[in-house]
């Protein structure tokens, strides 16, 4: 039975009828993103020689995933360990782009055939299946297989971070031509891309279209790959203004398509690659294709989206931070705590003079009286000091303004302080040192007016130092450690 409808108004009012519009896009956004994929018509051999020098390989032996069955009908995309197993049954990193272009697979009999240019290859990696016209007329029709295990990287960013070709200059041309011009620093540039895709044969005919990841010939003009977020099979409306006729003007695009392919390059909701066909024209076309677009899925009318929603795991909670909690500071004033409220996004509030710093809160019944020790150097070694604010030492900090420590009437109480022969002060738990902070290095900071929680007696040596034997940090540097394309088919490895 024909299930094809006859004319553009039948369809539509199938799709209208069985169908409803859903939006999507990422969180917080409204457009997603649109790139262009086609097939590649290359020249081959099947053999070797000074013309053709640059092999077509197909999955090696050595080639392993774990858990992955070589009975299995596809090979997996990402998601799981890739690589080869060494005599002791240990499985390692594959060969990237750069061993395996320097020979690493020579002597294995894996050439499915030979080309003239590697950036034929490269193209055909990213674009993930091609027809290699053989000498004879013969069109050998292969698909993406297998790859290295490595993420794809950028060739044009590559190029343009070393200043080798001008960003508004960038083309497949034009990257084609420096290739041919400089074929020693080219293989240099290749193989900052570690990725690498194997291929299998899939025909011998110029008829028809590649075969995607769903199983079934791609569309020219309706087939996009996505993400496996995404079912096979699923229809979306993507609206956008493209450049298809020039890449000199966008016009307005709109159209149906169906997901019958994916790419390891295609994450989120609303990212898809759009199939133009076989040749330089299509070539072209997608080669100008990097817009945002507006992404509609259509979903059975069947489906309760509502009774669906109900069943969508929510984010995980913020984590709540005690208020009173003060978090201890190393020796350059950052703050070791998992939990240290001054660290916001992963960003240290110390990097940012400009941002003000939060003031903590503290309970009144968590303000608690506590002796201070000095290290021979003055610096305060409490690990619970107040003073300490969002992981900043204050004393690095003299425009700001010290806390001062309040303490009760009943607690203030005489001390008596015993004088060396120069005059300085004995006590260890003076309260003059806030915030770490020696007033008379920062004349201009208003110094806070010493107070003694309790009545000792210490002695001093010679030079003023405290020497009080009970000084559990005295002298010692209390710095804390903060805890740290195409895989199915033709595999569309990155855009």
């Amino acid at each position: 039975m024909d299930l094809r409808p006859q004319d553009s108004d039948t369809a539509r009012a199938f799709f209208e009828r069985n169908f409803q519009p859903v939006r999507i896009a990422r969180l917080g956004e409204v457009d997603g993103l649109l790139t262009g994929y086609f097939e590649p018509v290359v020249a081959g051999s099947r053999f070797p020689s000074p013309e053709f020098h640059v092999p077509v390989y197909r999955r090696p032996r050595d080639l392993v995933a774990a858990g992955y069955s070589p009975a299995s009908v596809a090979f997996p995309n990402k998601g799981v360990r890739i690589g080869r197993r060494t005599a002791n049954n240990e499985l390692v990193p594959y060969y990237d782009r750069g061993a395996i272009e320097a020979g690493a697979l020579d002597g294995q009999k894996l050439e499915i055939c030979w080309l003239k240019d590697p950036f034929d290859l490269l193209t055909m990696q990213i674009e993930g299946s091609a027809r290699v016209i053989l000498e004879d007329g013969t069109p050998l029709r292969i698909s993406y297989d297998s790859h290295n295990g490595y993420r794809y990287g950028s060739i044009e960013r590559v190029l343009v971070e070393r200043n080798l070709i001008p960003r508004q200059e960038m083309s497949a041309q034009r990257i084609r031509d420096w290739m041919a011009a400089h074929p020693d620093e080219a293989a240099k540039v290749r193989a900052a891309n570690r990725s690498y895709v194997f291929f299998r044969v899939t025909g011998l005919s110029n008829e028809g279209e590649p075969v995607g990841a769903q199983g079934v010939p791609l569309t020219p003009g309706r087939s996009i790959a996505v993400d496996r977020v995404h079912e096979y099979g699923t229809p979306f409306f993507i609206e956008a203004n493209l450049p298809i006729e020039s890449g000199k003007s966008a016009s307005r695009f709109g159209r149906l398509m169906i997901a019958q392919d994916t790419g390891s390059a295609l994450v989120g909701p609303a990212r898809a690659d759009l199939y133009w066909g076989a040749g330089d024209d299509a070539g072209r076309i997608a080669g100008r294709i990097r817009h945002p677009g507006r992404f509609a899925m259509l979903v059975p009318r069947e489906l309760d989206l509502v009774a669906a929603g109900r069943q969508m795991p929510l984010p995980v909670p913020k984590p709540k931070i005690a208020e009173g909690e003060v978090d201890k500071t190393d020796g350059k004033g950052h703050a070791p705590s998992a939990n240290a409220g001054a660290i916001a996004a992963g960003k240290e509030m110390s990097k940012h003079p400009a941002s003000p710093a939060p003031k903590p809160k503290m309970l009144a019944s968590d303000i608690k009286k506590e002796a201070k020790n000095e290290d021979g150097k003055g610096r305060a070694t409490s690990a619970n000091t107040g003073a300490t604010v969002a992981g900043k030492d204050l004393r690095k900090h003299p425009a700001s303004l010290a806390l001062k420590p309040k303490m009760a009437a009943s607690d203030v109480k005489k001390e008596v302080k015993k004088e060396d022969g120069k005059g300085k002060a004995t006590s260890p738990n003076t309260g003059a040192t806030v915030a770490d902070r020696q007033p008379s290095k920062h004349p201009a900071s208003p110094a806070a007016k010493p107070k003694a929680p309790a009545i000792e007696v210490k002695k001093r040596d010679g030079k003023g130092k405290a020497n009080s034997a009970n000084s559990a940090n005295s002298g010692e540097d209390w710095r804390a450690t903060v805890g740290s394309g195409r895989p199915s088919a033709p595999a569309r490895m990155a855009n």
